[in-house]
């Protein structure tokens, strides 16, 4: 009975485990395969190299500095994404006057809100790049900004054309893109946790910023770490948004170049060096796991029942 069980799961699995081998583990194989060899792409000709691409990248000003960008983004992006989308939620679910019996509410109009928050995830990557590449136009009739700085007196930025606003523009961008998706994502996970708990706070005397720190964030905390999994990921890529709002792709001056954008450069323009940017691909990969490990690593917890 007991192998018949296993048969049983097995068959269950085998179609399932046989598509994700297929579909997923069987590129990331031909990525590394790719990246030993000194293919361009083009031809059916390809010639294994060892290391040798590996060794390239090592050396590479470039790609270190792209990876930088990468790390940067990594490190900003998600904690202040994710900062505002508890914050947001907080107020929109718990952070409102009490009204009536209620023990807890949102801000009043907090259904309109989440609305207008979750507008963005609507709009494609595309369609958001190339609005705020409008907004941050640097002429003073036409860029939303400059004209708003313009009418309180202030001079015009070139944003996307400075080499130290650049990047931090295009993280501000990445932020608004995402923080709706996290607003409804906590607010959610908000709306489960029992009115029991938060009623016995407010008669011990908390107030709304220890109700945050020693209730809903605690709560929350499998639902963050996820979510800070994810936009780690987001962060690493960021390929769209560079690639459509920077000047000529990585500019000015490379101070906005990332990773999958180089990948992208070294494989199709520069040469079509397949074998380089697939090395490039493995070494993106790598970074991602290891920061996907250590998040999930240090969010382990107890988990917290109610």
């Amino acid at each position: 009975m007991r192998h018949g069980k296993y048969r049983f799961i097995i068959g269950f699995l085998a179609i399932p485990l046989a598509l994700y081998g297929v579909l997923v583990i069987s590129p990331f194989v031909q990525d590394f395969q790719i990246s030993l060899t000194d293919w361009t792409g083009l031809t059916p000709d390809k010639h294994y190299i060892g290391f040798e691409n590996y060794r390239k990248i090592i050396h590479n000003h470039l790609f270190w500095q792209s990876l930088w960008h990468n790390v940067l983004l990594l490190l900003i992006v998600p904690v202040v994404t994710l900062a505002l989308g508890l914050f947001f939620a907080f107020m929109l679910n718990v952070g409102g006057r009490r009204k009536g019996s209620a023990s807890v509410a949102g801000v009043r109009g907090s259904g309109g809100y989440k609305i207008i928050f979750f507008f963005p995830q609507v709009l494609s990557v595309a369609v958001i790049a190339i609005l705020w590449q409008q907004i941050y136009n640097p002429d003073p009739d036409e860029g939303l900004l400059n004209v708003l700085l313009k009418g309180v007196g202030i001079g015009g930025q070139t944003w996307l054309g400075d080499p130290k606003l650049a990047l931090a523009c295009i993280m501000a961008v990445m932020v608004w893109a995402n923080v709706g998706f996290y607003v409804v994502l906590f607010s959610a996970g908000m709306a489960s946790i029992p009115t029991e708990i938060y009623e016995a706070s407010l008669l011990d005397g908390a107030n709304r910023s220890t109700t945050f720190f020693r209730v809903t964030l605690p709560l929350l905390a499998d639902t963050v770490a996820t979510g800070w999994v994810y936009m780690g990921i987001i962060a690493m890529d960021a390929f769209a948004y560079v690639q459509l709002m920077s000047v000529n792709d990585g500019g000015p001056n490379e101070k906005t170049d990332v990773v999958p954008l180089l990948l992208f450069k070294t494989a199709f323009r520069d040469n079509s060096q397949y074998g380089l940017a697939a090395a490039m691909g493995v070494a993106m990969l790598i970074v991602t796991l290891v920061f996907a490990a250590l998040t999930l690593r240090l969010a382990r917890r107890d988990r917290l029942e109610f």
